[in-house]
Order: C-alpha cells, then sequence, then structure tokens
C-alpha cells in the first residue's frame, strides 16, 4: 500500500503536530547516524523544539563541537556556499518546479503539434481551424522534421558509399569436351545467367585425328559409311561425340534423323 503524499504545510492541530515532531525527530536522527557511518563523514545534529528544555543533539555533546569548530575553520565565503534556510530551501523547490512545468509544457505542445501534423499528412486533419502562434509553431516543426529527414538521408548516402565493394567476375571453368548440342546450350546458359563475354572456344577435333593418314579413297568410303549408316556411334569423330537424334527434322538440307 503506497503512503499518502503529506502536504508541506504548519500542522495546526497541536497534538499532530507533537506526534509528528517526535517520529519526525527519530527518523531525522537515524539518517544522520547513517550518512555518517555508509559515508565516512563528520556529521551532527542539532534540534530545538518547544516539547524538550534542552536540545537534543548528535551523536554527543563532544562530536558537536568538533563538527562546528571545524566548520568556523573554513572562510566564510565558504561556509555560506551552501547554506540554507527555509525561506530560500523553498525558493529553491519553487524555481525547480517552474523549470519542470516549463520543460513539461514544452514536450507537450511539441507532441500536439506533431499529432496536428501527421493528421494533415494523411488528410484526417486541416490547418484551417489553427491560429497564428499554432501556425507557427507547425511551421518550426515541419521545417526541423525536414531538416532531420535530409541529414539522415545524407547520412544513409555516406554509408552506401563507403561500404560499397568491387566486385571481380567470376573465372569461366574450363569446358568439357562433350556433344555439339551440349556445347551450345551451355553456352548460351552461361551467357544468360552470368553474363559474361565469352573467349572463343578452344578448338575441339570433329574428326578423330587418327584419320589424317587415310588416303583418298579410305576418306571417300568413310563418308558413305557415315551417310548409310548414322545410327552407329563416333564412327570416326572425335572422342565424347555421339550422334544426336531429332524425333522430327524440319531441316529439307538434311533429312536424316541423326546429326553429329
Amino acid at each position: 500500500m503506497t503512503r499518502k503524499k503529506v502536504k508541506l504545510a504548519f500542522i495546526m492541530n497541536d497534538s499532530a503536530r507533537k506526534a509528528t515532531y517526535k517520529k519526525r525527530k527519530k527518523g531525522l536522527m537515524k539518517k544522520v547516524n547513517e550518512l555518517s557511518t555508509l559515508c565516512g563523514i563528520d556529521a551532527c545534529a542539532i534540534i530545538y523544539s518547544p516539547y524538550e528544555a534542552q536540545p537534543e543533539v548528535w551523536p554527543n555533546n563532544i562530536g558537536v563541537q568538533r563538527v562546528l569548530a571545524q566548520f568556523k575553520r573554513m572562510p566564510e565565503m565558504e561556509q555560506s556556499k551552501k547554506m540554507v534556510n527555509q525561506e530560500s530551501f523553498i525558493k529553491q523547490r519553487i524555481t525547480k518546479a517552474n523549470d519542470q512545468l516549463k520543460k513539461q509544457i514544452k514536450e507537450n505542445r511539441e507532441k500536439e503539434m506533431t499529432e496536428v501534423m501527421y493528421q494533415c499528412l494523411t488528410g484526417k486533419g486541416t490547418i484551417a481551424n489553427l491560429i497564428l502562434p499554432d501556425l507557427n509553431d507547425l511551421g518550426g516543426l515541419v521545417d526541423q522534421t525536414i531538416k532531420d529527414i535530409s541529414r539522415r538521408i545524407e547520412s544513409l548516402k555516406k554509408d552506401t558509399t563507403g561500404k560499397g565493394v568491387a566486385v571481380t567476375p567470376e573465372s569461366v571453368p574450363p569446358r568439357a569436351h562433350g556433344s555439339v548440342g551440349d556445347h551450345a546450350s551451355s553456352s548460351n546458359n552461361e551467357m544468360m545467367m552470368r553474363g559474361h563475354v565469352l573467349q572463343a572456344w578452344e578448338k575441339i577435333p570433329m574428326v578423330d585425328p587418327n584419320m589424317s593418314g587415310m588416303g583418298g579413297m579410305q576418306k571417300t568410303q568413310w563418308f558413305t559409311d557415315w551417310m548409310n549408316n548414322p545410327s552407329e556411334q563416333n564412327m570416326g569423330l572425335g572422342p565424347g561425340y555421339e550422334m544426336a537424334p531429332f524425333v522430327d527434322n524440319p531441316n529439307l538440307m538434311w533429312p536424316n534423323h541423326y546429326f553429329p
């Protein structure tokens, strides 16, 4: 259960005032004792009251005299530097409260104008009913918002520019020797997918190098056999070449169903 906030004002009722004095005096003495013990400082307390003939002191008379003597040895300006009485203490509290109030009013005004600005941007509000002070505050808020956005854009541009990395094109892997159809498909796919300008392929012999020793009649016979038996494998072509069948060949110049 939270404790009720006490109104800081003189207690008119005598019995209530006396009870409050005893309770608060005990708490004050306890706080001074804790402060001195925890922080290792010299402190004392002297309390005069109409309810007791002698002032109540803490820790004792000798301790109070030692602290007072130390205080008197200080320069006069230093003595009064942080010295306050009840009037000056209350004035400090009032000044602090006024500053907090002004700060809160300013924050509330900014939130109010921000809400109006977003309502106007979304079409849910209008500036037709605003008075001149409101328009001035709204204009200042819009200008500040635009500046913040511009600074943010510039910051993002700098970050993007600073993090740019040069990308080197990948090296093109060596091509395996396969059928002509495989080579053409591989070439097209690489050009489309990788965007590289392909260099000229290494030359692959279409005919077995051993055929270079054939005579004219032998070469003629090889060509005749190749035309008459297109389904046989390689038939003197280079290694890895096979006949690629066409299901429907529309080429009138080459009506054969096989193509090397």
